[in-house]
């Protein structure tokens, strides 16, 4: 039986985001690394977090919350800026004890040695 991906694309998650998880396999653009980073949440991976984070802005541990059920991903807008650089607009929907939130963030990536990372991201309203 196939698993859907998290991340809200149509493919299987072995196909999807499960192929950069736990592996050294590259994404090909900073959407599918923000939609890796989605998973990584949905599925409570935080080493896959911590790796895809820059050295930069990357705190020491990621401490997540088991109580947060994430609900889904809505990709706005992926802008590349030039060959080392992009921004990914994005919503992710969770229900934490009962209530519903949602996320809405510009997320800023950047690329060296031919792998995206996680930068910084402003919160929209």
């Amino acid at each position: 039986m196939k698993i859907p991906c998290p991340c809200g694309r149509s493919a299987a998650f072995e196909v999807c985001c499960g192929r950069y998880l736990g592996t050294d396999v590259p994404v090909p653009d900073a959407e599918s690394l923000m939609r890796s980073r989605y998973t990584a949440f949905v599925r409570g991976d935080a080493a896959h977090l911590l790796a895809t984070w820059h050295a930069s802005t990357r705190p020491p541990s990621v401490e997540l919350e088991p109580s947060v059920k994430w609900l889904g991903l809505e990709v706005k807008r992926h802008s590349p800026i030039d060959s080392a650089h992009a921004e990914v607009e994005f919503v992710a929907r969770s229900r934490v004890q009962g209530r519903g939130q949602r996320l809405h963030e510009r997320s800023r990536f950047v690329r060296e040695d031919g792998q995206w990372f996680y930068l910084d991201g402003d919160i929209l309203t």
